[in-house]
């Protein structure tokens, strides 16, 4: 994909506040890259690929592990399916793809439910229990994503990798995003908050259902800009509008909190004021937004005609670091960045 390279220093605030983060989290790495009307406004890399004295220092080919960013992958996954009628509707029960499950437990829950974090299931080793009625509250649980991925593969005979490789890897000719087995040169160390965290975990899996996902800073903004051209790039459809669409428009029950975050397709989705929700309060309805428990970011705001991804490789947070905050301020100065320039034009 060509984009042009157009340095914008009215975006300067944006790399400091990577900076800033980067001092505050535990990590040995960065990066930030920002799309702005179709041009390349900024890209920078920071650090080293790991602790190590002799470790590679960050450059356009690192690949950083994602995280929870390949949801967006598998959303997309989910859309194709939707799509090319793999899977009738959203609406359609979990069961009706996965009928092994045990029923009293997944009876009442949608893919909808799943694809918004609203199916109030968790699972504690192999157990898999019920929290709260499906549709009626909101929870970041691992328990969705796996019955998602175990879905797209029933009804599309494809694992996600698949899927994504087949639509957009290779038409776009992205080398530089997959899941691994093993590693390689260009991928960061992910940097522990202690010596032997039990919540990281590693994968031999290539099918797309894993947290093993490395992808370059440019070809997660790449990605994103994918999505802001709604499948559009250079004026060839390289996949249709409407599976985009369909991952970026709200689709959370209309019974659950409104203050409770919004989601498409696995992404967060600005829609009504949230009090909870994951992204600024000065970015615009339409955006979305989709982050990794490595502190990896990718934000767009179709409004803007922008793209924007923090990278860092950071486990977790460190005590005193607020998360949360930090990530809604990475938009909202992204938009303070536009009046900025905005104001000297």
């Amino acid at each position: 994909m060509f984009l042009t390279y157009n340095r914008n220093h009215n975006f300067s605030p944006i790399l400091e506040h990577v900076n800033a983060t980067f001092n505050q989290v535990i990590c040995s790495g960065a990066s930030v890259f920002v799309i702005h009307n179709d041009s390349i406004v900024l890209e920078e890399y920071i650090g080293k690929q790991s602790n190590k004295s002799e470790a590679r220092i960050v450059k356009e080919d690192t690949q950083f592990h994602v995280a929870s960013v390949r949801k967006s992958y598998i959303g997309f996954a989910v859309a194709y399916a939707v799509f090319y009628g793999y899977i009738d509707s959203i609406d359609d029960p979990v069961l009706k793809y996965l009928p092994e499950l045990e029923v009293s437990i997944w009876q009442d829950t949608t893919i909808r439910h799943l694809l918004t974090h609203t199916h109030g299931l968790h699972q504690k080793e192999q157990t898999v229990f019920r929290e709260y009625p499906a549709g009626q509250n909101w929870t970041y649980r691992q328990v969705g994503i796996d019955a998602l991925t175990q879905i797209i593969k029933r009804a599309t005979k494809k694992t996600v990798s698949d899927i994504i490789h087949d639509l957009v890897f290779t038409p776009l000719s992205f080398s530089e995003s997959d899941w691994y087995a093993d590693r390689h040169e260009n991928l960061m160390d992910v940097i522990l908050r202690y010596e032997g965290d039990t919540q990281w975990k590693t994968s031999e899996s290539t099918a797309g259902d894993k947290m093993n996902m490395y992808v370059s800073t440019r070809e997660l903004a790449f990605w994103g800009y994918l999505h802001l051209k709604q499948g559009n790039i250079g004026g060839k459809q390289i996949v249709p509008k409407e599976i985009i669409q369909l991952a970026t428009s709200v689709h959370s029950p209309t019974a659950i909190d409104q203050d409770l975050p919004q989601n498409g397709f696995l992404w967060f989705v600005k829609d009504l004021p949230a009090k909870k929700s994951e992204i600024g309060t000065g970015v615009p309805k339409g955006s979305y937004q989709i982050l990794g428990y490595t502190g990896v970011t990718l934000l767009v705001i179709p409004q803007e005609n922008l793209v924007a991804v923090r990278m860092f490789n950071s486990f977790g947070s460190p005590e005193g670091y607020d998360y949360l905050t930090d990530v809604r301020s990475f938009g909202d100065t992204l938009m303070s960045c536009l009046k900025i320039q905005s104001f000297n034009v």
